[in-house]
């Protein structure tokens, strides 16, 4: 599966949903997204299991603005709507295979478990 463009109308919706997506927040200007880009499609084509977005940060301004990106390109990677990862900067091909790897890898009822332990903590 290769690459889905996201606007602000279905970034929600597909980020929240089962699975695993990943989201490059990027734009034309940018150097370092151009060099992630040919990573993070040929990723996409890698895992078709997945969800592999971008979001053009200069056609997508209100939700670039509203996910708080201020460097880019910035990856995001959630599963089952949970955010896992949110970083800036272009990785290389190995990190982003690394990385696609932990987060198949993840136990998300452990995740969901220390998530609602935080949030009882911030409750006291």
């Amino acid at each position: 599966m290769s690459t889905v463009d996201l606007t602000l109308e279905d970034f929600e919706k597909t980020v929240l949903s089962e699975g695993i997506t990943f989201v490059d927040f990027w734009a034309d200007w940018c150097g370092p997204c151009k060099s992630f880009a040919p990573i993070f499609e040929k990723a996409s084509e890698d895992n078709p299991d997945m969800t592999f977005a971008k979001v053009d940060t200069e056609a997508e301004q209100q939700l670039s603005q509203m996910a708080g990106i201020s460097s880019i390109p910035t990856l995001m990677i959630f599963r089952d709507g949970i955010l896992l990862f949110n970083q800036p900067g272009a990785l290389p091909a190995p990190a982003l295979e690394e990385l696609i790897g932990k987060v198949q890898e993840l136990d998300m009822d452990e995740v969901r478990a220390e998530i609602a332990k935080e949030q009882a903590k911030g409750e006291e």
